[in-house]
């Protein structure tokens, strides 16, 4: 089995140019790989550069240095200084990622929002109308808000119309940043299912939770990102 990203000497820092230039080194010479199929956990002190890591995996944020190869289409793509349009791409087809805030355009219904993703691949409408109706039904949104923006819903809401839209198609590789944050625990069980389904399907996912039995159901292996080691989870 290959691995489908590999991370090597990774480095990110943020000059405070605010506050006389200090430099913050958030990330130091990080090294893993990640195979189809396992959640590696993110897990450390708060600071100690969790968020930034995905950030910089997605292309968010430039490295200082190091390199993050992933798998895409077959071949391993660099991602440090790749063209913006080979980004894009990657985003399309491989590389997913599920953020705590939902961040869609104004006044497109909720539906919409959902299909987004399987028709930007070119599934057909009525297909992806309905995956995206059983994701809405499972997370618990009323149908009566599926013809309304997302903009207007809460806060626990829009994070299952996010999570709902992230798992509409297969990602090979599927980042998430506190998926079950804001939820309660029935939800919170649904996204743990959506993950062990992705996980069976060959998605390999990276994940951070604050709660301890969100990340012990997801985990695979565990990665401090306060002393860089890496664990298998027991």
């Amino acid at each position: 089995m290959e691995a489908v990203m590999e991370v090597n000497g990774l480095a990110k820092e943020f000059v405070l140019h605010q506050q006389h230039g200090v430099v913050l080194n958030v990330l130091h010479g990080l090294d893993f790989t990640l195979m189809p199929g396992e959640c590696l956990v993110l897990h450390g002190r708060s600071g100690a550069g969790k968020s930034t890591l995905l950030r910089t995996l997605y292309g968010n944020y430039l490295p200082a240095a190091g390199s993050i190869r992933i798998r895409h289409e077959g071949q391993m793509m660099e991602m440090v200084g790749a063209e913006p349009r080979q980004t894009l791409a990657l985003r399309r087809v491989t590389l997913g990622y599920v953020s705590q805030f939902l961040r869609v355009i104004p006044r497109v219904n909720c539906l919409n929002v959902v299909m987004e993703p399987a028709l930007a691949r070119g599934q057909a409408p009525v297909q992806a109308r309905a995956r995206a109706m059983e994701l809405l039904d499972r997370l618990s949104i009323p149908e009566r808000l599926w013809a309304l923006a997302p903009g207007t819903f809460s806060g626990g809401e829009q994070q299952r119309v996010n999570i709902a839209r992230s798992f509409i198609v297969p990602w090979p590789v599927l980042l998430l940043d506190e998926p079950t944050a804001s939820l309660d625990d029935a939800n919170s069980a649904v996204v743990l299912e959506l993950i062990a389904q992705a996980k069976a399907a060959g998605s390999a996912l990276i994940a951070i939770s604050h709660d301890g039995k969100t990340r012990d159901s997801m985990a695979d292996r565990y990665l401090d990102m306060t002393t860089k080691e890496l664990a298998y989870a027991s």
